[in-house]
């Protein structure tokens, strides 16, 4: 008798495992579902937002009268919070994704984000974005030297032309270190195909083309 009452509170355990974890799978494939919908819904309506941006700009420019001064400022204004910065593009590799400031959780789950306290695109100095490995920066894997990066901000268009990748430890700051020239520094986590949380950091790092 308590052999039959052992296997049938065994049998019992199992059929309540096998709905937990049922229930634990349903529940991580509805997440996933989720943050990948979600990122592509806010990078089309920030894609549009850039757009019409971009068309105001070229109005704007249209209107100028030949002798006029620069309507755009040769710097950009600094970007306000947890703003719109605006896409990076690589076109060999077929990458286009919206960037905005900041890399808190939130902001990298939906785009690529401007590390705080590096240079803005079109300053002298070091711009820093970074990017998950497993999302929009999975491409950076068959980066080459000599692909061109062009970043699309409401203030002008800019184009970089990549001369180094390397692995470094992540607590090599130096990466981000502030420069004379305009520079463009890429960051995203490395092994690119690693389970968890990854140990390094793949760089990439490109030179502004005039």
């Amino acid at each position: 008798m308590r052999v039959v009452a052992t296997r049938r509170n065994m049998r019992s355990i199992l059929r309540w495992t096998q709905r937990l974890l049922f229930a634990l799978g349903a529940t991580l494939l509805t997440y996933s579902g989720y943050v990948v919908v979600d990122a592509q819904l806010f990078q089309n309506r920030e894609d549009r937002h850039l757009d019409r941006m971009l068309v105001e700009r070229q109005g704007a420019n249209a209107g100028e009268s030949p002798t006029a001064a620069p309507l755009l400022p040769a710097v950009p204004e600094p970007a306000w919070p947890r703003g719109l910065i605006g896409r990076i593009e690589i076109p060999r590799l077929g990458l286009e994704v919206i960037v905005m400031e900041g890399v808190d959780h939130a902001t990298l789950r939906r785009a690529a984000g401007h590390i705080p306290g590096t240079a803005l695109p079109g300053q002298a100095g070091n711009v820093g974005i970074s990017g998950h490995r497993d999302t929009f920066f999975r491409p950076l894997r068959n980066i080459r030297n000599n692909d061109l990066i062009n970043i699309i901000t409401p203030l002008g268009d800019y184009r970089y032309r990549v001369v180094s990748s390397d692995v470094v430890d992540p607590r090599n700051v130096a990466v981000l270190a502030s420069s004379a020239s305009e520079i463009l520094t890429l960051v995203t986590c490395y092994p690119f195909y690693f389970v968890g949380p990854a140990p390094d950091r793949f760089i990439v790092r490109a030179e502004r083309v005039l």
